[in-house]
């Protein structure tokens, strides 16, 4: 895949805020010795834990006696907290996200500018520079790797009920409806943690009135009482009868186990989630299809494929020492490389490679078929908490979805309080 084609036009992304467990879980290990580097990490499950412990080992055998010591917080408690985090005491080096999430604690002044680093790093497009690339034209983070969201499925389940994948949003319906009678959950759907059901909005959002509005709705340039949000609002409606019920009580990773188990059919999720709840027996199994059109004016044209990468903390207490933040910067220097994602990836391989110079000839069918899906979009968006800000994103749309997965009908009050709060929130800078 050229990575040229990679992000075309991608949108921005956005975070949220609370709890001081993390701030005494994070930010608190040795460092600030010119040698060892602390990293907060939000990779929480084994899969990925693993992976990252394995390309931080190696970084560390081959440097000149630098270390990598590695503070870890679930995955959802760092992300609802990295405003506090970055703004307390926070490690070295952390893990985050791409475009509007980075550009907002950028414009904060709670990142280190690497524009420095950039100018040794090789491999990475325009593209992806500029999802690293803050308000200032200057770079904060240091991209790893991407993964697409889709509808995954079960290969053999399918051809042993003899599934069709769906094109359109009356064939998805119809194939629910089905699976409904064979007794199986449908649509495996879980909420619990907060993000989980913003990607069934963002697609359905974007399938039914095309990306650009979707990336004007999370800029906060159009109105949530906008007829077309209420249509985002009704269409979903219609698939919560095929949804697992009990939604906002359900983890993603008891969705994607259910997957796994043939106790549903299909699940809505980004392409680590179902894969790191599969074993490795069973991996090969594991497929997709894009979320099916619902106006054929948009098609399948856009598609979610956030970006993670690694950033430097400004208010690092460890950073004020020059020869740890020339440490710090060294580790990312390495983590730009194409050998540092092929070990990333060789532990964990259900995400995609950023660098063109990472080994692909490895990639497993799945991967294949990501990367085909990714360079075949028109436009490419970051997942809601990511394209708009944080503080909107989970103070607001969180429970909003939340109320909605519960109590789906009344729309209308939904649509006016979020508007009423958005107004509020994106009218404070």
């Amino acid at each position: 895949m050229s990575r040229r084609s990679l992000l075309r036009g991608a949108a921005l992304g956005a975070g949220a805020v609370t709890l001081p467990a993390l701030l005494t879980a994070c930010g608190q290990g040795p460092g600030g010795d010119g040698k060892t580097i602390t990293l907060g990490s939000n990779a929480s499950d084994p899969v990925p834990k693993k992976a990252f412990a394995d390309a931080f080992k190696t970084y560390a055998e081959q440097s000149d006696g630098r270390k990598v010591e590695v503070n870890t917080v679930d995955h959802n408690t760092f992300q609802e907290n990295i405003n506090r985090y970055l703004q307390g005491k926070p490690d070295d080096v952390f893990m985050w996200f791409a475009g509007y999430r980075m550009q907002f604690f950028a414009k904060k002044g709670l990142l280190y500018d690497i524009s420095d680093n950039w100018q040794h790093y090789t491999g990475f497009s325009e593209a992806l520079k500029d999802q690293s690339t803050g308000e200032d034209g200057k770079q904060y983070l240091t991209p790893y790797y991407y993964y697409p969201w889709a509808v995954f499925h079960r290969k053999s389940l399918f051809g042993e009920r003899g599934y069709q994948v769906p094109k359109t949003l009356d064939e998805y319906v119809a194939l629910a409806r089905q699976m409904k009678k064979d007794k199986l959950d449908p649509i495996a759907f879980s909420d619990k943690d907060g993000w989980p059901a913003m990607g069934t909005f963002d697609y359905i959002n974007m399938r039914t009135n095309g990306y650009e509005f979707h990336k004007s709705l999370m800029a906060g340039e159009e109105a949530w009482t906008d007829k077309r949000v209420r249509e985002v609002f009704d269409t979903w409606r219609r698939l919560l009868p095929y949804c697992q019920p009990g939604a906002n009580g359900r983890t993603w990773q008891e969705a994607a186990t259910s997957l796994q188990k043939r106790e549903a059919g299909m699940t809505v999720l980004g392409l680590p989630h179902p894969g790191q709840q599969f074993p490795k027996d069973e991996q090969a199994d594991l497929d997709f299809f894009p979320f099916p059109v619902i106006n054929p004016e948009h098609g399948q044209d856009a598609v979610e494929a956030p970006i993670d990468g690694f950033l430097l903390a400004k208010k690092s207490k460890n950073l004020k020492n020059k020869k740890t933040l020339e440490s710090a910067k060294d580790l990312l220097k390495w983590l730009a490389t194409g050998k540092a994602e092929d070990i990333y990836l060789k532990g964990d391989p259900n995400n995609i490679a950023v660098s063109e110079e990472a080994d692909t000839s490895g990639y497993s069918a799945i991967q294949k078929k990501a990367v085909a899906l990714v360079s075949g979009a028109k436009q490419i968006s970051q997942f809601l908490d990511r394209d708009t800000r944080p503080d909107f994103s989970s103070t607001v749309m969180i429970p909003a979805i939340q109320k909605f997965i519960s109590s789906p009908d009344d729309v209308d009050g939904l649509v006016n309080d979020i508007e009423r709060q958005k107004k509020t929130i994106f009218a404070s800078d």
